[in-house]
Order: C-alpha cells, then structure tokens, then sequence
C-alpha cells in the first residue's frame, strides 16, 4: 500500500528544467568600460590642443620653478610662436601655476605689446584666487604702459581688481584712465563708469566715485551733443 501510495506522488514532483548548453559559437557581449578624469582639473581649451612645443614649455617651467621656487632658472621663450606661447600661458593659469603663468605673461607683454586687455583680466582672475594681491597690484602699475584699451577688457580688469578688495589699484586705474584720455586711448561706455563708480563707493571712496559719475555723465552727453550736430 505504502509503496503504491509513493509511487502515486512521483508523478506530482516538478520535473526539472534541462540546463542550457553552452557551446563555443555563443556570442560574447562586451560592456564598455569609460575611465573619468585623473584628476580635478578641468579639460583642456575647448576646441584647442596644445602643440607639442607648448606642452614642453610647460612641464620645462614647471619644472624649474619646483627645482628652485624662490629663484627658478626659467628656459629662454623666444623659440615659441604667439600662438604657442598663449597656449602655453592659458594652459598654465588652468592649472592654477601662477607664479610661472606671470614669467610668461611678462614674457608675451613684452615680445606683443598691444591693448587687448583680456589676457591682463585672465592673470588678475588667476591670481585673486589664488591671494596674490600684491601680484595684482604690480600688473595695475604697469598698466599705463598699455596706453589705452577696449571696454570688455577693461571692465573684466575692474572686476577682478574690486573682487579682489584692492582699493588703491581700483582708484589707480581711475587715474590711469584720466590721464590718458577717457573716450580716446580707452574706449568705454557708460557701463565701465558704472561698476568703477560702484567698485570705489564699495571702498567709502565716495567723493571720487561721485567724480566718476560727474565724469562719464559729461562725457556721453558731448557724445550725444556731437553726434546731433
């Protein structure tokens, strides 16, 4: 009875599924694997790669300033085109090596005097970041050497000047603007005065910011006197 009865339930037991066979024609799926950055830095200059005589300019200057930073022997530049050398000043300010970014700036200042204003706003950036207030405050007193520049670039200058709390470059650069000639070395609109005359009032330099409002509101106005003659 019993045995019955047990051969009775085996026919209630799940029957077992076969295991698949795998054979050697089974196709293989790779998973792509995508590595992130090294490090915290950002990428390069959208849309440009550096030459391979930037990238040498670099790491030599790098490495000179680590060898002795208080008097690095730093390799001659002069081999370097513009574009090079710019490449290699931009690349340097992205690392955040500000001591080496001013050798070149000095150096590009001096083999390409102009009045673009922008490269100056980069360094002042750059080097409000990272403290280096009285850096900045040289970079201001060679200024004049400049002889005029553009509105955007000005402004920038202004900016990063006042964002880095340095009161007698902001009231230097008024000076610099007046003795050279506001409307004709420098090419400013209203909107430069402006932030100036916020940037000076920020510092309790209100009798002066009121001259530069008294000074760019005269000066638009004969513009505009001029222009409707």
């Amino acid at each position: 009875m019993a045995s019955s009865l047990h051969s009775n339930l085996t026919f209630l037991l799940p029957t077992p599924k076969p295991k698949p066979i795998i054979t050697q024609s089974s196709t293989v799926h790779h998973i792509p694997v995508r590595c992130g950055p090294r490090s915290n830095r950002g990428p390069l200059v959208k849309g440009r790669i550096l030459s391979t005589e930037a990238i040498q300019a670099v790491q030599s200057l790098k490495r000179a300033n680590k060898t002795n930073p208080q008097s690095p022997a730093y390799p001659s530049l002069s081999r370097l085109l513009k574009a090079d050398l710019l490449a290699a000043l931009r690349e340097l300010l992205r690392q955040g090596e500000c001591a080496v970014a001013l050798h070149v700036f000095s150096a590009v200042r001096a083999e390409y005097p102009d009045r673009d204003l922008g490269l100056l706003a980069d360094m002042i950036s750059a080097l409000g970041k990272k403290g280096m207030r009285d850096e900045i405050d040289r970079l201001i007193g060679e200024l004049e050497e400049i002889d005029g520049g553009d509105e955007k670039g000005l402004v920038r200058v202004i900016k990063g000047v006042i964002g880095a709390g340095l009161k007698e470059s902001t009231v230097r650069i008024y000076g610099v603007m007046k003795r050279s000639g506001v409307g004709s070395s420098w090419k400013v609109d209203e909107y430069v005065g402006k932030v100036l005359s916020r940037g000076l009032r920020g510092f309790g330099e209100l009798e002066l910011a009121n001259e530069v409002e008294r000074e760019f509101c005269w000066d638009f106005r004969g513009n505009l006197e001029n222009s409707l003659v």
